[in-house]
C-alpha cells in the first residue's frame, strides 16, 4: 500500500484537465504512442466535439519515480460540469489527493472554487498546478496571486505546466508521490469497497468501478450491494490501464473494476458500499445518496420518428446513463411521448443530442420546468413536475419552489449588468465580495425555475463571456406562483403552461405569445394566441390568415355582389378553423426558453 497513490484531476472546464491526464498516459506508457489521441479518456464523440468529461474515467499508472521506487498511480478523471457534481464527490470520495489545475490565461473561475471546496470537504491533499504557461495571453503571476488570495493555496506549491507541450508534467507525478498519502486500510477487515462509477457492458452486464477501502475481494467471492440488499458472485475483477487487465483479486487500497452478473445499471449505484455476504461489513461508508433529477421535460417523437423508436432508444441510453428517468406521457397537441428527468440543463442537453445522433430520431422537447412541492389545505404534500400537474387553485395551501445557491465569479465590470440580470430573476443576494483588486465573488439564492429559462446565455451576454457559474441545490422556499396557460384557437396546450411568479405572469406571457405569433406559420384561418391565468386571458396575440383575393374578378355592377361573395368565404374560413388542426413546430417551444 506504499506503493499506491488514488488522485483526481478537479478543474474548471477547458482548463485542460484531460490534456493533462492524456500526457499521464503517454509518460507512462500506459497507451502506445500510435494509439494516443486527444482526450484519450473521454471515450464519446459527444465529449470531443464538445470539450468537456461527460463520463468520468479511470487508468492505473506504473511510474518509476527519480530514486528508481515503482508505484502504481491510480487516476481518476472526473467529470467537468457542475451537472454531475455528485459523481465528482464520488470520484473524489475514492482519493487521497488531487491535481488542482488552473489555467494561467484565464485565472481561477467559479468551478476551480467549488471543485476545491469539494475536495477539501474530503479531506484531500491539493497540488495546484498552473497550466497553459506556453500561451502569449497566460499572465502566470495573476493566476498565482489568485490562488494565494482566492483559492487559499500557498503559491510557493504550485508546479508551472503546458499539458500540451509536456513541459514540466514530470514534477506533477513526482509530486504526487511526495505529497499525497499513500492509502489507509486493513487487508485482513470485512469488505468494503466504494462504488464510485459502472457502465453497461452488452456482453458482460454491468462493470463497477471500486475503490478498495477494507478487506480483499476475489474472483467467485459472493458479494452485497449494501444500499440495494443485493446479493451478486463476483464473475472477474481486474484493474484499467486504461485497458481492462484481469487480476486474481483486488486488495485494500487499490482501485479496479468488477464484474458480478449485474444486469441493470440502477442496480449499481453511485456511492454504494460492496461487501462480503457471508461476513458483511457492519455498517456502509458514509455519503451514499441517490442522484436526483433537477430538470425535467416531455419528448415526443416529430417526422418520421415513432413512439416505438423513441421507447426502444430511452432503454438503451439508460444501460449506460442510470441518473437519468423516463415515463411515458400522453398530450392532445402532441400524442404519445415521455416525460423525463435529468441532472441538469447540459445533462438534458446531452441525452436530447445522444438520442437524436446515437438512434437518429427527431425529437420535439417541450419546456423544461423544475419539481415544485405542493401543500394542499387538507395538510398533504405533493410533489409537482409538469404545469399540468397541479391541482386546483382553491385545494392549494403553499407551493414552494427549489432554489439553488449560485457562486458566480467575474470581473468586476461587468458587475453592474449582471446584479440587474440577478435581481431580475429573483434572486437574493448573499454575499459580495472583491477577492481581488479587479475580481469580484457573487453569491446568491436564485429559484431554480428562474436558471432554467436562458438564464446562462443571459450570463454570458452580459459579461462577454468572461463571467463563470457553479450551484448547488439549497432546499425549498415558499412563493406566490401561479400556473400560465397558453391557447391556441381557445384550446389549452399543456406543454406550454409553465408555472410563474405572480409578478411577473404579465410580461412573461405577453412576450411568450409575441414571440410564438414569430414561430407558428400563417394558416388559411385566423389563429388566435392567448395566455391565461385561470379563466382570465391576460395576454393575446393573432395570427393573421392567408388571404385570396376574391374579388379580383368581379367588376362593375352592385357593392352587394361583393359583399355576397365576402360573407361566402368568410364562412368558409370559419368552418374551417373549426375542423382545422395548427401544427406547433418546435420553435414555439423553444420560444419559452427565449422569453427573458
Amino acid at each position: 500500500m506504499d506503493r499506491i497513490r488514488n488522485f483526481s484531476i478537479i478543474a474548471h472546464v477547458d482548463h485542460g484537465k484531460s490534456t493533462l491526464a492524456d500526457r499521464f498516459l503517454e509518460m507512462t506508457g500506459a497507451v502506445a504512442v500510435r494509439d494516443l489521441k486527444a482526450q484519450t479518456l473521454d471515450t464519446m464523440e459527444l465529449e470531443r466535439e464538445r470539450g468537456i468529461t461527460i463520463k468520468a474515467q479511470t487508468a492505473r499508472l506504473s511510474y518509476t519515480a527519480a530514486d528508481g521506487r515503482e508505484f502504481a498511480l491510480n487516476l481518476i478523471d472526473t467529470p467537468g460540469h457542475v451537472d454531475f457534481s455528485y459523481e465528482v464527490s464520488r470520484s473524489l470520495a475514492a482519493c487521497e489527493g488531487a491535481v488542482l489545475v488552473i489555467d494561467a490565461s484565464q485565472g481561477v473561475e467559479a468551478q476551480t472554487l467549488a471543485n476545491t471546496y469539494l475536495a477539501l470537504h474530503h479531506d484531500l491533499h491539493l497540488i495546484p498546478v498552473i497550466n497553459k504557461i506556453d500561451l502569449v495571453s497566460a499572465d502566470v503571476e495573476a493566476a498565482l496571486d489568485q490562488l494565494e488570495h482566492i483559492v487559499g493555496l500557498d503559491r510557493e506549491e504550485a508546479l508551472l505546466t503546458s499539458a500540451k507541450t509536456g513541459q514540466n508534467v514530470a514534477d506533477i507525478l513526482e509530486a504526487v508521490i511526495a505529497r499525497i498519502p499513500p492509502p489507509k486500510g486493513d487487508p485482513g477487515a470485512p469488505l468494503k469497497a466504494l462504488l464510485f462509477d459502472s457502465w453497461y457492458d452488452t456482453y458482460r452486464g454491468v462493470v463497477v468501478l471500486v475503490r478498495m477501502v477494507d478487506g480483499e475481494i476475489r474472483t467467485g467471492d459472493a458479494v452485497t450491494l449494501m444500499g440495494m440488499q443485493a446479493d451478486h458472485e463476483v464473475e472477474e475483477v481486474g484493474f484499467l490501464t486504461p485497458k481492462p487487465v484481469k487480476r486474481e483479486r483486488l486488495s485494500a487500497g487499490e482501485v479496479g473494476y468488477l464484474i458480478a452478473g449485474i444486469k441493470t445499471l440502477s442496480h449499481a449505484r453511485i456511492g454504494d458500499t460492496i461487501t462480503h455476504k457471508l461476513s458483511p461489513a457492519a455498517a456502509p461508508l458514509p455519503g451514499f445518496k441517490e442522484a436526483k433529477p433537477m430538470v425535467f421535460c416531455g419528448l415526443f417523437p416529430a417526422g418520421d420518428s415513432r413512439i416505438e423508436d423513441l421507447r426502444d432508444a430511452l432503454e438503451k441510453l439508460r444501460l449506460n446513463d442510470a441518473s437519468f428517468f423516463y415515463e411515458p406521457e400522453s398530450s392532445m397537441a402532441l400524442g404519445q411521448g415521455y416525460r423525463c428527468g435529468f441532472l441538469g440543463l447540459l445533462h438534458r442537453e446531452i441525452v436530447q443530442e445522444r438520442l437524436e445522433r446515437e438512434f437518429g430520431l427527431t425529437l420535439l422537447t417541450t419546456a423544461p420546468s423544475v419539481n415544485y412541492r405542493v401543500t394542499l389545505k387538507t395538510g398533504e404534500t405533493v410533489d409537482v413536475r409538469t404545469p399540468s400537474q397541479l391541482p386546483d387553485p382553491q385545494d392549494i395551501a403553499a407551493i414552494a419552489e427549489p432554489v439553488i445557491e449560485a457562486m458566480i465569479l467575474t470581473p468586476d465590470r461587468y458587475i453592474g449588468a449582471i446584479l440587474a440580470l440577478l435581481e431580475g430573476r429573483r434572486g437574493e443576494q448573499k454575499k459580495l465580495e472583491y477577492i481581488s483588486p479587479k475580481r469580484v465573488l457573487l453569491q446568491y439564492l436564485l429559484p431554480l425555475n428562474e436558471v432554467v429559462f436562458d438564464f446562462f446565455n443571459q450570463l454570458k451576454q452580459a459579461s462577454q463571456g468572461y463571467a463563470s457559474l457553479d450551484y448547488e441545490l439549497a432546499g425549498y422556499r415558499e412563493g406566490p406562483l401561479v400556473k400560465l396557460d397558453i391557447l391556441i384557437n381557445r384550446e389549452q396546450v399543456d406543454e406550454l403552461s409553465v408555472i410563474v411568479h405572480e409578478d411577473k405572469a404579465y410580461p412573461f406571457g405577453k412576450a411568450l405569445v409575441e414571440r410564438m405569433r414569430k414561430a407558428i406559420p400563417r394558416q388559411q384561418y385566423e389563429v388566435a394566441l392567448q395566455a391565461a391565468l385561470g379563466s382570465r386571458v391576460i395576454a393575446r396575440e393573432t395570427i393573421k390568415a392567408y388571404r385570396k383575393d376574391v374579388l379580383a374578378k368581379l367588376y362593375g355592377g352592385d357593392y352587394t355582389r361583393k359583399m355576397k361573395v365576402l360573407e361566402k368565404q368568410k364562412a368558409g374560413k370559419k368552418r374551417m378553423r373549426t375542423v382545422g388542426k395548427v401544427d406547433i413546430p418546435q420553435e414555439a417551444f423553444l420560444a419559452i426558453l427565449e422569453v427573458k
